[in-house]
C-alpha cells in the first residue's frame, strides 16, 4: 500500500458517528398526538456538523477559517443552498388518523412504509373528537376551518360520531369473523382510523414539510403531529438548522414584486401610490394577504379607514 493510500485509510478509520446526545435521549420515546397518536424517533444520521462538512466539500478548502458553523449553516439556508441539508435523514414511527395520513403522504420526497390493512387486522382505535372542539367552515378559505361550533351543540355531534364509529368497528370486526378477506372488509373504516408507519426523509424536505404543516393555515390535526416533530425532535436534532428555520422561513415574511412596490411606496408616504398598486392585484384573497403582511409591519392601510 503506497503511503498515500495507506494515509486516507487512516484518516477513514478516525471518522466517527456523529451523535446528537439530546436526540439519543430521546430514541423510541413516543411524544404523545391527538387522543391516540404519537410520533417516535427510531433513528437518525448526521447532525449540525454534517450540514457544514457537506457544504465545505463543495465550497473546497479554507472555507472553515472564514464561516463559523452557525453562520454558514444560515448562509445555506438563507440563499436556498438544500443539498448540504439532504445529507442528514431521519426516520420516525407515527401513529396518525387516516384523514390527516392522506396529507402527510403528499409529501412524495421522503420512504414510506405503512401498516397494511390486507396482511393484518386494522388498528382498533380512531380519532374522535371533544364536543367543544368540532370545527366552523372558514368563510374565506375553501379548504380551512374558523372557529367552534358551541359545546352544546358538539356534544351531540360527538355522540353521533362514537356511534358511527362503533358501528363501523363492529361491522369490520363481524366481516372478519365471516370470513371476508381483509381486503375487502375494511373498506367501509371511517378515515378517522389510526395508522402506523415508518418515515425516512432527509432533512431538507423534512423542513419543507414543517413549513407547510406548521403554518396556522394547515389542518389542525396534521398541524399537532408537525408541530412536535419541530419542536420537540428536530429542534434536539439539529438546533443550529432549526435556529435558522425558524428565522428564515417559519417566522419569515415572503413579499412579491407587487407587494414591495406597495411597502416602498408606504415608507415613503405615498399612500395613493401604494393604493394604486394595491388595487392592480387581481385577487382578493392575494390583496388580503398584502394588507395582513402590512399590518405586520407595522403600517396603518390608509385605504380601509
Amino acid at each position: 500500500m503506497s503511503s498515500e493510500n495507506a494515509g486516507a485509510q487512516s484518516q477513514a478509520e478516525r471518522l466517527t458517528r456523529p451523535r446528537v446526545e439530546a436526540l439519543d435521549a430521546v430514541l423510541g420515546v413516543a411524544f404523545p398526538a391527538l387522543d391516540d397518536g404519537f410520533v417516535r424517533v427510531v433513528d437518525y444520521m448526521g447532525d449540525d456538523g454534517s450540514v457544514v462538512q457537506a457544504a465545505r466539500v463543495s465550497y473546497g478548502t479554507g472555507t472553515k477559517r472564514v464561516h463559523e458553523d452557525r453562520g454558514l449553516i444560515r448562509y445555506l439556508l438563507r440563499h436556498a443552498h438544500t443539498t448540504p441539508f439532504e445529507m442528514c435523514e431521519i426516520k420516525l414511527h407515527v401513529r396518525v388518523p387516516m384523514d390527516a395520513w392522506r396529507q402527510w403522504i403528499r409529501h412524495r420526497m421522503a420512504n414510506v412504509n405503512e401498516y397494511s390493512t390486507r396482511y393484518s387486522v386494522a388498528i382498533d382505535a380512531a380519532q374522535r373528537t371533544p364536543a367543544d372542539k368540532w370545527r366552523l367552515q372558514s368563510a374565506d378559505n375553501r379548504q380551512g376551518s374558523s372557529g367552534f361550533l358551541p359545546a352544546d351543540q358538539g356534544i351531540s355531534l360527538s355522540e353521533s360520531e362514537a356511534r358511527l364509529q362503533d358501528l363501523a368497528r363492529s361491522t369490520y370486526d363481524d366481516r372478519l369473523a365471516a370470513g371476508v378477506a381483509r381486503e375487502q372488509a375494511r373498506k367501509d373504516l371511517p378515515l378517522s382510523t389510526y395508522t402506523e408507519a415508518y418515515w425516512k426523509v432527509d432533512l431538507h424536505n423534512l423542513l419543507h414539510f414543517l413549513q407547510l404543516r406548521m403554518d396556522d393555515h394547515a389542518q389542525e390535526e396534521i398541524r399537532a403531529y408537525a408541530c412536535i416533530v419541530g419542536e420537540q425532535i428536530v429542534a434536539k436534532w439539529v438546533p443550529l438548522v432549526w435556529e435558522a428555520f425558524t428565522d428564515y422561513r417559519r417566522n419569515a415574511m415572503y413579499l412579491s414584486r407587487l407587494e414591495v412596490a406597495v411597502v416602498s411606496a408606504m415608507a415613503e408616504g405615498r399612500s395613493d401610490r401604494a393604493r394604486e398598486v394595491f388595487q392592480s392585484i387581481p385577487s382578493k384573497r392575494e390583496r388580503l394577504e398584502v394588507e395582513q403582511k402590512l399590518l405586520e409591519l407595522g403600517f396603518t392601510i390608509p385605504w380601509s379607514a
